[in-house]
């Protein structure tokens, strides 16, 4: 594993930021299957200083009045929704795989590159109105983040923001996406 450092680190919140979010990303090549470069973002999750000032400027950048829930997308953007939410006094929402919700839920289905996924959110996670904050670990190829937001305004709630920690621009996920605005605080 080598870590992903750039002199000339970029993101939507500065280079600082970006810098202090290279600095705990791990490439592990050939997961999960070979070819890929996988970035691994568990060491920044790990380091309870660096993950504090993550989600602080998560928290800045929208601000604390900005929006009246989060949702996190399955599996590691429940890490980042979960310690947003709490740091800005709001509740959390996951998004989640089929089959995972125990209630009715409102679902989507998206194409993958092989095959297709279906998402899923309860009935009832929000009210009309309702302001949300989407965050994820990870943009790729944005088909996921994309099914998560239509998702959520079919749910009845209003998205405010979508961040994630990176944004892998060659993949071009943030053009998939517009005209939403895309935070992500590293783009690689």
């Amino acid at each position: 594993m080598t870590e992903t450092h750039s002199t000339a680190a970029r993101g939507d919140s500065g280079p600082e930021t970006a810098r202090l979010v290279a600095s705990r990303v791990l490439d592990v090549p050939d997961f999960p299957q070979p070819g890929v470069l996988f970035k691994d973002l568990m060491p920044l999750f790990a380091d309870g200083k660096v993950f504090r000032e993550v989600v602080d400027g998560i928290v800045g950048y929208h601000g604390r009045d900005g929006f009246d829930v989060v949702v996190g997308i399955e599996a590691r953007g429940f890490v980042v929704a979960a310690a947003v939410a709490y740091a800005a006094g709001v509740g959390v929402v996951p998004v989640r795989k089929a089959g995972k919700l125990p209630r009715v839920a409102h679902s989507v289905s998206y194409a993958l590159e092989y095959g297709e996924a279906t998402l899923e959110v309860h009935e009832g996670a929000f009210t009309a109105g309702h302001r949300v904050l989407v965050v994820d670990d990870v943009l790729a190829t944005g088909g996921t983040a994309e099914a998560t937001l239509d998702l959520v305004e079919r749910a009845g709630g209003t998205v405010t923001g979508f961040t994630v920690l990176l944004e892998l621009g060659f993949l071009a996920g943030r053009e998939r996406l517009a005209p939403r605005p895309v935070h992500a605080l590293l783009t690689v």
